[in-house]
């Protein structure tokens, strides 16, 4: 069976991933739509099915789309998600849009898969921080019932796109032939577009916008799609999102409590029998180790100690691959069309 799919944002850095990700996994593809905004329409892009013309959103006609991928922000994806729906496309939207609708099911494959089966034409794409970390944290929430949590993200500058990687580039390249100056505090400021301070050998504790009560909007993702994608609603988490000078690759240290207390032993051996987990015990893994791999890689699984009976790990992703683009694709590939 083949499937006309379209992939919209299809110039941005997910949707250049997504595109590698079809071809590596030889999604069945009929025919292939890429759609973007007015400034990247009519550009043509080499694929694995030919080189095709990238559409104008605005004035694309979605019918014949039995399946459109979004990843081009929530603005695109509240104004056309819907209409794509109504031509009779089944929209996965990768944005913040549609994640906290009660209609709308937010869905990490290998975690939830059975939350596809309530869709109406819409499925939402987790964040790509709270997508990695429900890669470990689910299947110890099956075999023990997660009762609370606290998890800090170091985030990976292309969780803000193309922008923030090259302002990441940029400021390492001026900070270069300045390191005494880094070492005495005496830095001259690069200018920022993206980040509200310097990301260049900087560690930045707040990753998104501050909202209510002091919290980022990247730190209640981390609560509100928890609870969804685990149904708890009454899940207490607290959250730390922190962006650093990584170029892909987000890592989450979590400390775990259950409703019956955990081991280090069957906390590994249930992680290293989860799909789309990779337990390291050797070496504690990394976001370069992560960089262009599928899998979540889990390491440094300890008990706790200030509070004994829960578990301490860490686990990084590809925020890209897993995080956003192969979700997608796998949702897609387990959709009853």
């Amino acid at each position: 069976m083949s499937i006309d799919l379209a992939l919209v944002g299809a110039t941005g850095a997910v949707g250049r991933t997504a595109l590698d990700i079809l071809a590596e996994r030889d999604f069945p593809i009929g025919r292939l739509r890429l759609m973007a905004s007015a400034r990247s329409a009519g550009k043509k892009v080499s694929t694995a099915w030919g080189k095709v013309e990238v559409e104008d959103l605005d004035e694309a006609d979605p019918g014949g789309v039995e399946v459109a991928i979004f990843s081009a922000g929530a603005s695109r994806s509240e104004a056309h998600g819907p209409r794509f729906v109504e031509a009779g496309a089944v929209v996965i939207d990768n944005s913040s849009c549609f994640r906290m609708d009660p209609r709308v099911p937010l869905v990490v494959a290998d975690v939830n898969d059975h939350a596809l089966e309530s869709h109406e034409g819409l499925i939402a794409n987790p964040n790509c921080t709270t997508m990695v970390l429900m890669m470990a944290v689910a299947p110890l929430h099956r075999a023990a019932g997660l009762r609370s949590m606290v998890a800090t993200s170091y985030q990976s500058v292309s969780g803000s796109g193309q922008k923030g990687m090259a302002e990441l580039s940029d400021q390492i390249e001026q900070f270069r032939d300045d390191q005494p100056a880094l070492a005495q505090g005496r830095w001259t400021d690069p200018g920022t577009e993206v980040y509200s301070r310097p990301i260049g050998f900087n560690v930045l504790p707040l990753a998104g916008s501050e909202t209510r009560r002091g919290y980022t909007d990247e730190e209640w993702k981390l609560v509100n799609e928890s609870r969804k994608i685990l149904d708890l609603p009454g899940l207490a988490v607290e959250p730390t999102c922190v962006r650093v000078p990584v170029m892909v690759g987000h890592g989450l240290a979590a400390s775990m409590w259950f409703d019956r207390p955990l081991d280090r032993s069957e906390a590994v051996r249930i992680l290293s029998a989860a799909p789309g987990v990779e337990v390291w015990e050797d070496i504690p893994p990394t976001p370069l180790d992560s960089a262009g791999r599928d899998r979540t890689l889990v390491g440094r699984v300890r008990e706790t100690v200030g509070a004994p009976g829960g578990i301490n790990l860490w686990a990084v992703g590809d925020n890209l691959r897993k995080g956003a683009a192969l979700n997608t694709i796998q949702l897609a590939e387990r959709l009853k069309l």
